[in-house]
């Protein structure tokens, strides 16, 4: 259906799509649309990366228990450390 559209149609869309939402916003956007397709391809990744089975080894499952103080986190883009949150841990709680 996109291969049909015609070198008019398509600078008509272009035209559409400014007047909605301006020349402005139109790099923000995009902008966005690309961290987000960043943060969704590291995702893929280390969904993918925890499915595969660990290779077995002659070490002791107590050995082999990840220390406690390491946590990962993951980045929205690199060296991007403003939206950077941890995964797997409890948000402190206050009570007043």
């Amino acid at each position: 259906m996109i291969a049909n559209l015609k070198p008019l149609e398509i600078v008509l869309i272009i035209a559409v799509i400014l007047l909605l939402f301006g020349a402005k916003k139109l790099p923000d956007m995009a902008r966005s649309l690309g961290k987000s397709a960043r943060i969704l391809k590291s995702e893929a990744k280390a969904m993918k990366k925890d499915d595969e089975p660990a290779a077995p080894t002659t070490e002791t499952v107590a050995d082999t228990a990840p220390p406690a103080a390491t946590a990962r986190t993951i980045q929205a883009a690199p060296g991007d450390v403003a939206s950077s949150r941890p995964v797997g841990e409890a948000k402190p709680t206050t009570q007043s």
